[in-house]
């Protein structure tokens, strides 16, 4: 423990006693939390309010040190081995407890048994668990997941499944890319449902599990989006609300859509041509709200929420973040399943492409068009996303900032948002060749990829875009950025 740390004060994972309390049950609910959350410490010989380092006397600092280590044996259930080491601060000694994230959940304390003795930390501080929390500790301590668990009280008939798996394969078709990844898609059968715990079978017989009622929107479980916008930058008023059920694929396409109509839409000149241009990338728009709606804890009844505010747009997932995972890894990239039969289903139907890479890829695209980089927040009982709206509506699709004299057309937005336009421009100038146009399409939604995938999007061969590639740079009209493992591709204006 540095001063430094010290200075900076109690947090979600450091917390301060003065002394060594008699009851230990003072500083045992704080142990359990720190167990049942991503572990932490507790540091003994410093005053929480003031942060002065008090220290202990040398002569019983030993005595004190295993009287910590038999109250949390004798406090705990599952058993939990703490990390206690001295350490000198200030030319004080103070005693370093270390709890490290638990496997077994969820941690009590034996005195107040499993219904009274679940703790957890939320915002720095120590809260009893609710029932929800209890049961979502319970399934990560088991390792299971809740949506391959049998949906109790629903019954489903073999129409409803050969239904289930039409309307799969149908948006797995909506959502290709290309006519390639089109054609490679496989009918989605019941074995393949089974596999991934949509279905389980018992005697011969296919019975729904928690992920067939969330996918379908049936079986009692209330699974809704809700969408609004508000005036100003809190939700003290609303100017328009939605709530959104059934399919969860239709809940996306809803709330994404909710979410268009209500922000800016521009225009741009790229190259020779218009291009519309959203305040935010669509595709890290979407992208978000379908990691919401995969990632979110369906333990938890509360639902997610889209927020469109006059500076941000804002994505709230109900749940703490599963076991193993934190802001800086998921933003890193790490992706930690909690609802692995959902997204196997979302795999299937082109709803994600790579477990993981969603959360680095909205972030860059966001950037890319000239916006802050988003905000992540909680993670304890919900986590809350930011997208930061610009100041202007007008953006420079060349250089990602907010730029009215490079190719701007202009902005029309209504009170609420709900209709969009843009002024017209009539364009002289010769038509660039049909692939060209594609390709320059889906730079502007995806700047940063490689030949071998825009080669997929446009669906045609690797030397194909190699040549398209260099027709478009040597006219002038497409930049490198980066190298050529990670580039970033550029479009100029047509001089």
């Amino acid at each position: 423990m540095t001063i430094e740390e010290i200075l900076a004060g109690e947090s979600k994972n450091v917390e301060f006693k003065e002394n060594l309390p008699e009851k230990s049950s003072k500083y045992m609910k704080s142990v359990v939390a720190f167990a049942n959350g991503t572990g932490g410490k507790i540091i003994f010989g410093i005053a929480d309010k003031t942060r002065e380092v008090i220290g202990f006397d040398k002569s019983d600092v030993f005595k004190k040190m295993d009287a910590i280590a038999n109250a949390v044996s004798d406090s705990c259930e599952p058993a939990i081995i703490p990390d206690i080491t001295l350490q000198t601060v200030a030319g004080k000694t103070i005693i370093v407890v270390e709890i490290s994230e638990g496997r077994q959940r969820p941690y009590y304390i034996k005195a107040l048994g499993r219904e009274g003795g679940v703790y957890v930390r939320v915002a720095g501080t120590t809260r009893l668990a609710d029932e929800y929390m209890i049961k979502e500790l319970m399934f990560e301590g088991s390792n299971r997941y809740f949506d391959q668990a049998l949906c109790t009280g629903l019954t489903i008939t073999d129409k409803d499944i050969d239904v289930l798996c039409k309307a799969m394969k149908d948006q797995a078709v909506k959502n290709s890319h290309n006519e390639e990844q089109k054609a490679s898609i496989k009918d989605v059968g019941r074995q393949q449902l089974r596999s991934w715990g949509v279905l389980i079978e018992r005697d011969g017989k296919d019975y729904p599990s928690n992920a067939y009622a969330i996918l379908t929107g049936n079986g009692g479980l209330h699974v809704a989006t809700q969408c609004g916008v508000f005036k100003g930058t809190t939700k003290a008023v609303f100017v328009d609300r939605r709530e959104y059920t059934g399919p969860l694929w239709e809940q996306i396409d809803e709330a994404f859509h909710f979410v268009l109509r209500n922000i800016h839409l521009g225009a741009t000149i790229v190259g020779i041509y218009r291009q519309d241009v959203y305040e935010i990338p669509p595709d890290a728009i979407r992208e978000l709200i379908i990691n919401a709606v995969v990632h979110r804890s369906y333990l938890d009844h509360s639902t997610i929420q889209v927020a469109v505010y006059d500076n941000r747009l804002e994505i709230t997932s109900p749940g703490k973040l599963p076991m193993g995972q934190t802001i800086e890894r998921m933003k890193e990239g790490y992706s930690k399943i909690r609802n692995e039969a959902l997204a196997h289903a979302f795999a299937y139907m082109n709803l994600i492409e790579h477990w993981g890479s969603g959360i680095p890829r909205i972030i860059d695209k966001v950037k890319v068009a000239g916006l802050r980089e988003p905000e992540f927040l909680g993670g304890e009982v919900d986590l809350r996303i930011n997208i930061y709206r610009g100041q202007n509506s007008a953006i420079d699709i060349k250089n990602g900032v907010n730029n009215e004299k490079k190719g701007i057309i202009g902005i029309k937005n209504d009170i609420n948002g709900i209709k969009n336009g843009v002024n017209e421009v009539i364009d002289t100038a010769k038509e660039l060749p049909d692939q060209m146009q594609k390709l320059l399409k889906i730079i502007i939604e995806n700047p940063i990829e490689t030949q071998a995938q825009y080669a997929e999007k446009l669906g045609v061969s690797k030397r194909t875009i190699a040549r398209i590639f260099a027709d478009l740079k040597e006219q002038g009209i497409l930049e490198q950025h980066g190298n050529r493992r990670k580039a970033k591709w550029v479009i100029l204006e047509k001089r």
